[in-house]
């Protein structure tokens, strides 16, 4: 055995929290190094490709891009940086763990005002866990409310905090890497980075990257592999080709891999069959080329294998030896994703509407994201579905919708367990940014939804900041309630916290649904006489049928309306006309507010076209039957 290095590569992701900047400073890497063509247009984000990531302004997948740098620090010739770039929502933490399987070490991105927040930290332990060495960057120095000298203390505070808490998982951890982590100050947006500190607002005094591309050749270690080693390479993504079907995203651990070698694919279930590679395919800048080989440390796209997962090994046909399968967080939040059993669905030619239609695409999901599963429900026509939490959740839903999907989606609900014969529920860790004025409203809040409060700290600025511990259901529909106490302007992160003792019965939402008690189309007439005692989803002309839900009462309990009612005409001329400008506007609700806004006995019907909100028991009669059966029960 002779360990070999390859010190014309390096490996590294970018993790961070939501929106510290992370696409915008690849951006800037790869204009600096010249990535593209003089005439190529770059958009802003490039990394964002999905159409889902740039309306949102988040990162989903996480995606890889080569650089070639040949600046002052590549002393023996150009090297090629291969950057992940990877989610900073929790959510999508599937995406996280199989990012920095691929890489040697991580640049961890923080914003100069904000600091380490909750998705920092569970990016950073996960670098941790893999024994990732750490690069700090302080993102935005030119902010107005940048505080970097506290933001760099929290951020090691943080890194200490962790390696404490990991010393008895991870016992071989380097914690004199943890003390000693070089610190870089920087403006993705300007494209500016220094090992300097500026101060506070201002850009760093660098007019380039040089220092970030620095650190990274010095502190991110080259790949090393064993040349005596068979090849070993290990699946961590997937993508598709129109012209080579699936294509496989993977690292090179060990040996090399050519065009039209024979090699071993060991399934995740221990399988082993002898496949051809028919393309073999290198990543510069955003876009993919035929390549002949490719060595160890290599991340490469091949072609060939028509069912191949996530997690799977490819491997040397004489010496077979798999890799360790990747291991994921355990889902927290489950919906029922079914068909589209509405008296208005298939109304739109092309929808697409079957049972078998909605399980291919879901079976297809599972290819491609190693953090949900799929669980059969007894029904032929509906399925459960796990993940990470909410949003992740209303991304599949939303990407199905945009497909041409008609579906039926329950309402969120945590994943139990049940451990030495009690029920447990997933909680989560809440840190909630917020001017102080708002401090009263948010406890209450919170309170209401059985949170604990961990610590508030005030920065002095007039924002406090708050932390919670809070079970996961008392989080389902928060985000709209939080916005409107705190007018739009509280900021709320969450991480899982694990497993905790049931907490007990919460109400989420105290005022009870208008529901329409008969079809038909919706008429000023009945909302202008309806609109002073409840808040409405529908305006006049659409369409409606007995049991959607219709608008919001003021009333805790539930109402139903006749409103399709229209006026009564007669011969007689009258004084009064109709006065239309009275009517109040509706509220649009966005698939994710409805997710929010559904009680347990409503679902949500979700068409390309429309978003709507209706009983799950659409009969009037055997909706009363039940609530008095449930109210007798409860005597």
């Amino acid at each position: 055995m002779a360990l070999a290095t390859r010190t014309d590569l390096r490996n590294v992701a970018i993790v961070a929290h939501v929106d510290h900047g992370k696409t915008t400073l690849v951006d800037a890497m790869l204009r600096q190094t010249n990535s593209f063509a003089e005439h190529a247009h770059l958009e802003e984000r490039a990394m964002d490709s999905n159409e889902l990531e740039r309306e949102k302004g988040i990162t989903i997948l996480a995606k890889n891009t080569a650089i070639s740098y040949k600046g002052k620090h590549a002393t023996e010739g150009p090297i090629t940086i291969n950057v992940i770039d990877t989610p900073g929502h929790a959510d999508f933490g599937g995406e996280v763990e199989r990012g920095l399987s691929m890489v040697d070490g991580v640049v961890l991105l923080v914003d100069a005002s904000e600091g380490p927040l909750p998705q920092t930290r569970f990016v950073l332990r996960k670098a941790l866990e893999a024994k990732l060495p750490v690069i700090l960057l302080v993102n935005k120095t030119d902010r107005p409310d940048a505080r970097i000298d506290e933001v760099v203390v929290e951020s090691q505070d943080l890194l200490i905090g962790l390696a404490s808490d990991m010393a008895d998982e991870v016992p071989d951890l380097d914690l004199d890497a943890v003390l000693d982590v070089p610190v870089v100050y920087a403006s993705g947006k300007a494209g500016r980075a220094s090992s300097n500190k500026p101060e506070n607002g201002e850009l760093p005094d660098n007019e380039d990257l040089e220092p970030l591309f620095e650190a990274i050749l010095e502190h991110i270690p080259a790949p090393q592999y064993d040349d005596e080693h068979p090849l070993q390479a290990h699946v961590t993504n997937l993508d598709a080709s129109p012209f080579l079907g699936r294509l496989a995203l993977l690292r090179i651990f060990n040996g090399t891999l050519k065009k039209g070698q024979t090699v071993a694919w060991v399934r995740h279930d221990g399988d082993v069959h002898n496949v051809r590679v028919t393309e073999l395919m290198i990543t510069k800048a955003l876009d993919r080329y035929p390549a002949e080989s490719a060595g160890p440390g290599d991340i490469v796209a091949v072609a060939g294998f028509a069912d191949i997962m996530i997690g799977d090994t490819l491997a040397d046909p004489e010496d077979v030896r798999a890799l360790p399968a990747i291991t994921v967080d355990d889902p927290a939040i489950s919906m029922t994703i079914g068909t589209n059993t509405s008296p208005l669905m298939g109304k739109v030619k092309g929808h697409k509407l079957t049972a078998r239609m909605v399980k291919d695409r879901l079976d297809r999901e599972l290819i491609g994201n190693v953090s949900l599963k799929v669980l059969d429900i007894g029904r032929p026509d509906a399925w459960e579905v796990q993940g990470r939490g909410e949003l992740a959740l209303a991304i599949l839903v939303e990407q199905m919708r945009r497909e041409g999907y008609e579906l039926t989606v329950g309402k969120p609900q945590v994943v139990t367990k049940r451990i030495d014969g009690k029920v447990h529920e997933p909680y989560e860790h809440l840190t909630i940014d917020a001017p102080e004025e708002h401090l009263g409203a948010i406890t209450q809040l919170l309170a209401a939804r059985k949170g604990r409060m961990e610590g508030m700290s005030n920065h002095g600025t007039g924002w406090v900041r708050m932390e919670f511990i809070v079970p996961s259901r008392g989080l389902i529909g928060f985000r709209s309630e939080f916005l409107t106490a705190t007018r739009g302007t509280g900021i709320a992160n969450a991480l899982s916290h694990g497993y905790g003792e049931w907490a007990g019965s919460i109400v989420t939402r105290n005022n009870g649904s208008i529901v329409a008690d008969r079809s038909g189309v919706v008429t000023p007439f009945a909302i202008i006489a309806l609109q002073e005692r409840m808040s409405f989803f529908v305006q006049p002309t659409e369409e409606v049928y007995e049991g959607m839900v219709i608008g919001e009462n003021s009333r805790n309990e539930d109402m139903d309306v006749n409103i399709t009612k229209e006026k009564k005409l007669t011969n007689m001329r009258q004084s009064s006309a109709d006065n239309f400008e009275s009517m109040t506007p509706p509220r649009v609700l966005t698939l994710e507010e409805s997710l929010e806004f559904a009680r347990e006995d409503e679902c949500v019907e979700v068409t390309p076209d429309h978003v709507r909100i209706r009983k799950v028991e659409l009969d009037a009669q055997a909706r009363a039957r039940n609530t008095s059966r449930l109210k007798k029960q409860s005597e």
